[in-house]
């Protein structure tokens, strides 16, 4: 299994030069580009009559390799350009379409659609009648078939600058770009198929989240295994009213394998905790100082599902860590630190995690997200100012070590939006960690892991089931391994 790699547009862009220098044409890289999108296209439909939109641009010449291939296996093909070609290649590819170049126009209704007009490279807004043509076509993606990316959407941000075309389907070449993956550019996309047009390999820090990443240091249990040996992992639990979370945690920690799990609560909590546990644990704690000296035998804790952003939500993160027990910090216990965010920062490591969603995020970074050009930039520059794992939730979850390594997940699931996903998501990390998982790797596999199960259950799915559908993803990777 090798790890996919996503690539900017300027990364792309060498990528394209080292294979043009090392004496491929670009006029052959354009025609595997074109066969590529013509092969997906005729894989996924039934000939029809086809509409080929052309920029001007290389994107426009992929377009019109498209159109010919097309042709050739008996589609009816247009073609309807923005503009003539102004690159070499895309003017050889042009010339060598045989058919009538119309100027661009309404599409008729029933066409499918080729919108080959700009690339991932366009950083500017649409404007004129592709603009136009762009809110049209809007309203039925399921025609539109896009070229690299859909016209409008940037390769490097996925954040159009105005009006952008919608696919059901785009193809790509050689590698993802950061729009492929991130939100809206995701959405705009549809299905992305990436094809292998003979380019290297280009080294990137900024990798597609799958189990490529992490499957062969996943901590399975061998002949030998017993609970000591698989790690034990520690839940700081809310008041009595606020429990739930912590269970949550402690549950899918267990089930992705930890051999022993604990829930710290006060005494306040002990009662609720204890009528809902069985194979976890359950053991008391008054102060900071009581929790430091629990803890001091934990390989892995989780604090902030529930925890209150109180003064001692805030003593007991800092007290863990003092403690040798990798941290994975959310939620409350990440709010807490809102109004110093450097006295988290200074007792941090780069085995410990923090699992912000958006608004916490911004809590512990101001403005972070609002100046860099994307959530891949913003979690990045968090996770070395912060010298841990930065977990960004969200429908495109960003996970970025101190070391700039960055993995977009791309398997998210809408069914995880309900109340106390997160709290499974920690456990998850904090389980996977407390096992030796290294807490980049273990943050990836945990993600990708909550997404998976949320799949199985789909409609109607509520956070008490995702623990119990955890050993149903497992045995899938225990068979691919």
């Amino acid at each position: 299994m090798s790890q996919q790699p996503i690539l900017t547009v300027a990364s792309m862009a060498a990528a394209d030069r080292a294979a043009i220098d090392a004496g491929t044409p670009g006029i052959v890289l354009m025609e595997r580009a074109g066969v590529a999108v013509a092969d997906a296209i005729a894989r996924r439909y039934d000939p029809q009559p086809t509409v080929v939109l052309c920029g001007p641009g290389n994107n426009g010449g992929d377009g019109y390799v498209v159109a010919r291939v097309l042709k050739a296996q008996g589609w009816p093909v247009s073609v309807m350009a923005s503009g003539a070609p102004v690159t070499d290649d895309a003017r050889t590819a042009a010339a060598l379409w045989d058919g009538a170049v119309d100027a661009l126009g309404d599409v008729p209704s029933g066409r499918l659609v080729v919108d080959a007009l700009f690339g991932a490279g366009l950083s500017r807004p649409l404007d004129g009648f592709v603009a136009k043509l762009a809110g049209q076509l809007s309203d039925d993606p399921e025609r539109v078939v896009a070229v690299d990316t859909p016209s409008g959407v940037p390769g490097d941000t996925g954040l159009p600058l105005g009006p952008a075309f919608y696919a059901a389907l785009t193809v790509t070449f050689h590698a993802r770009k950061p729009g492929h993956v991130l939100e809206p550019g995701r959405s705009h996309c549809g299905e992305v198929v990436v094809a292998d047009i003979g380019l290297e390999v280009m080294p990137s820090k900024t990798v597609e989240n799958g189990t490529d990443l992490w499957l062969r240091q996943f901590p399975w249990p061998d002949a030998e295994s017993h609970k000591h040996a698989r790690g034990r992992l520690i839940v700081i639990s809310g008041n009595a009213w606020s429990s739930g979370a912590a269970r949550l945690a402690a549950r899918a920690g267990l089930r992705i394998g930890s051999g022993l799990v604990t829930i710290y609560a006060g005494q306040d909590a002990l009662a609720a905790n204890a009528a809902h546990l069985e194979a976890v644990m359950l053991k008391p704690f008054d102060t900071d100082i009581d929790l430091e000296r629990a803890a001091h035998t934990a390989d892995a804790a989780i604090i902030g599902p529930a925890a209150g952003i109180t003064e001692m939500t805030r003593l007991n993160v800092l007290a863990l860590a003092r403690t040798g027990a990798a941290l994975v910090i959310d939620a409350d216990a990440i709010t807490v630190f809102r109004d110093d965010p450097d006295a988290l920062f200074s007792v941090l490591d780069r085995d410990d995690v923090l699992t912000p969603h958006a608004g916490e995020f911004e809590r512990l970074f101001p403005d972070l997200l609002k100046t860099a050009p994307e959530r891949i930039t913003a979690a990045r520059r968090a996770a070395r100012k912060a010298g841990a794992v930065v977990l960004l939730k969200g429908p495109d979850t960003v996970i970025a070590a101190p070391d700039g390594r960055v993995a977009i997940n791309t398997n998210g699931s809408p069914w995880l939006a309900t109340a106390g996903s997160g709290d499974v998501l920690a456990g998850y990390i904090g389980g996977l960690i407390s096992q030796g998982m290294e807490s980049f790797e273990a943050a990836c596999a945990g993600v990708w892991i909550h997404a998976e199960a949320a799949e199985l259950h789909g409609p109607g799915l509520i956070s008490e089931d995702l623990p119990g559908l955890t050993p149903a993803v497992l045995r899938r990777l225990f068979d691919e391994r």
